[in-house]
């Protein structure tokens, strides 16, 4: 059974934690990291429409952090998959860092066509 001193201090941890928490929070101290980077310059030295597989960009970039189905002009479905990747500090949105690349795939496997954006500096 716990004592009443050793609740009051465990309640006092608690509450130290959480403002702590908070503080951080409100001062924009933290760091955000979302996705993996990927190396653009690498994939473009490889990546030929028509050509390139699947397997091959995997070997490049890694897994895809997500995936989908989109269509062109045309009609023709393609698979598409999206690498993105976002550095910064909260308190200074402004100097977010943002890269986003989409690979889209025939039905075959092979590179049909490719876009990629990223934060001007």
């Amino acid at each position: 059974m716990m004592g009443v001193n050793q609740y009051a201090q465990n309640s006092h941890r608690a509450i130290q934690f959480i403002s702590l928490f908070i503080f951080l929070l409100v001062t924009g101290c933290g760091s955000i990291q979302i996705g993996r980077d990927f190396d653009v310059e690498a994939f473009e030295k490889m990546a030929k429409v028509g050509e390139t597989s699947k397997t091959q960009v995997r070997q490049v970039l890694g897994s895809a952090k997500s995936s989908g189905i989109s269509i062109n002009r045309d009609g023709e479905r393609l698979v598409e998959w999206v690498y993105f990747y976002v550095t910064g500090k909260v308190s200074e949105m402004e100097s977010t860092s943002l890269k986003i690349l989409q690979v889209r795939f025939d039905l075959t496997g092979k590179l049909r066509s490719y876009s990629w954006s990223g934060s001007v500096k």
